[in-house]
């Protein structure tokens, strides 16, 4: 288990209406402070169980930050153009992060202990603490009520098993544990929502839902991470596995294709003044499925440039609906609810990738299992390794003769690319068709409300609001 992804999954929802409640530039400090500490702890951990533990709190920590932000973003530009811009540059920070972070940690490991790559956050935490105080107003809802801690524990309880049963997908294929796990959370979760509904101040305000724009714009976002995460886990594995990379130079070919997601998002509210924010959206998911009928060609031979242009042309469709979908959800919440539906968003996009990497995953795996062959020759053991994974084909390879270790490898890989084409194939088709479907929904959504104008704490702390300028 991997406590890190677990928490964030688990407290997302929660921290995003506790920033509603205290204030979100309160929390965003308290959680940049946590996870500092707990970045330093886990750097320097000695023991497994210590770095079990500081990787969960490091987990709650992270929770607290994407909610926060964001609603504090929908806070301080509300001028609808702004407010775009803006998220598109806060969404440009976590794909240039998930583009560099990678290499940069190959590049720690390879010069310095492992427990380095965890201090990488903590100058930026510091940076954080010293200027939000004097950069950022405070903003919360004035009428939130109190936390319910029942509604807490019950959002734990139906998010975690529900994400626990995907990875379990994913890693081990489908078994009654992980099945019973998620029709444990899926049970939860309706006592969850049940009383959500019937609380005068829930813990999560699922009348959001009946805006069109909001509902909409959290299924594209999640049918976006649903097929991105999937992939992007099988490119790393053919890179690596198939093309025979090193982390590190995988890493490395996957940053072009970064670097265009990041250069979408960012032209996202150009285009959309342009053309639309439904069209670019839909437009932008036919692209990327365009990008995985790419993937479909790939082969065992010869296959990293077209892994390399698919995955681009994918990222570039998918990077400006990444800005403009999030700023149809946030947008679509009254301000005083900004927390709320940031954590949904973000939520959204935490269980989509998990069910991309659970359902893509699972589906190449099963055709590599029937269609990888063991040539004549092999020894038991290794051929019952390669019938498993090409991960395990590889590792018992490495134990054979230079020439069965070739014959072995082949068909494993033959079977790989297999799996990643058919898993692509089924990518596209879900891309494309919810592409056209965000044209159809986002066009017919309903307009936003007027922001009500919320109480504002800043002057506690001798700051005004931002507003933005029409």
């Amino acid at each position: 288990m991997k406590p890190y992804g677990f928490m964030i999954a688990g407290f997302l929802i929660t921290m995003g209406t506790v920033g509603d409640r205290i204030g979100r530039r309160r929390l965003l400090l308290i959680g940049a402070a946590a996870f500092g500490a707990a970045s330093i702890a886990a750097a320097y951990s000695t023991s497994p169980a210590m770095l079990i533990a500081t990787r969960t709190v490091l987990g709650i920590a992270g929770a607290t930050l994407m909610p926060s932000t964001l609603a504090l973003i929908s806070n301080m530009f509300h001028e609808p153009r702004q407010r775009a811009t803006a998220i598109a540059a806060w969404a440009s920070c976590f794909m240039g992060g998930t583009a560099v972070g990678p290499v940069v940690g190959g590049v720690l490991l390879e010069w310095f202990w492992w427990g380095s790559v965890f201090l990488l956050g903590v100058p930026v935490m510091v940076l954080l603490l010293v200027s939000a105080p004097l950069l950022l107003p405070e903003h919360r809802d004035p009428d939130a009520g109190r936390l319910d801690l029942v509604s807490v524990a019950l959002s734990l309880a139906a998010i975690l098993p529900l994400v626990y049963g995907l990875k379990e997908i994913a890693a081990h294929g489908p078994a009654p544990v992980a099945f019973a796990a998620i029709a444990a959370g899926a049970v939860v979760g309706a006592l969850f929502a049940r009383r959500q509904l019937r609380m005068p101040d829930p813990l999560l305000d699922l009348h959001l839902f009946a805006d069109r724009g909001f509902t909409a714009g959290l299924g594209v976002m999640m049918i976006g991470a649903v097929a991105m995460g999937g992939m992007f886990l099988l490119m790393s594995q053919y890179l690596q596995l198939v093309a025979g990379l090193t982390a590190l130079q995988a890493g490395l070919w996957l940053v072009p294709p970064s670097v265009l997601m990041i250069a979408g998002t960012m032209l996202g509210p150009w285009a959309a003044r342009k053309a639309g924010s439904a069209n670019v959206i839909g437009g932008g998911m036919v692209l990327a499925a365009v990008g995985m009928l790419v993937l479909t060609q790939v082969g065992a031979a010869n296959g990293t440039g077209l892994v390399v242009v698919g995955l681009a042309v994918a990222c570039l469709g998918l990077g400006p609906g990444a800005a403009l979908v999030t700023d149809v959800v946030v947008g679509s919440a009254p301000p005083e609810k900004a927390g709320s539906a940031a954590s949904m968003s973000e939520t959204s996009g935490e269980f989509g990738i998990a069910m991309g990497v659970a359902l893509l995953g699972s589906l190449s795996t099963a055709v590599y299992h029937g269609l990888v062959t063991v040539p004549p020759g092999v020894p038991p053991e290794a051929a019952a390794a390669s019938r498993d994974s090409l991960a395990s084909a590889v590792a018992a390879s490495a134990e054979l003769p230079a020439d069965t270790a070739a014959h072995l490898l082949a068909p494993a890989r033959e079977a790989f690319a297999l799996g990643l084409n058919a898993a692509a194939v089924v990518g596209a088709v879900v891309m494309g068709g919810f592409g056209a479907a965000a044209v159809l929904l986002l066009r017919a959504r309903r307009s936003a409300p007027a922001p009500a104008r919320e109480t504002d704490d800043a002057g506690e702390a001798g700051h005004a609001p931002v507003r933005a300028q029409a």
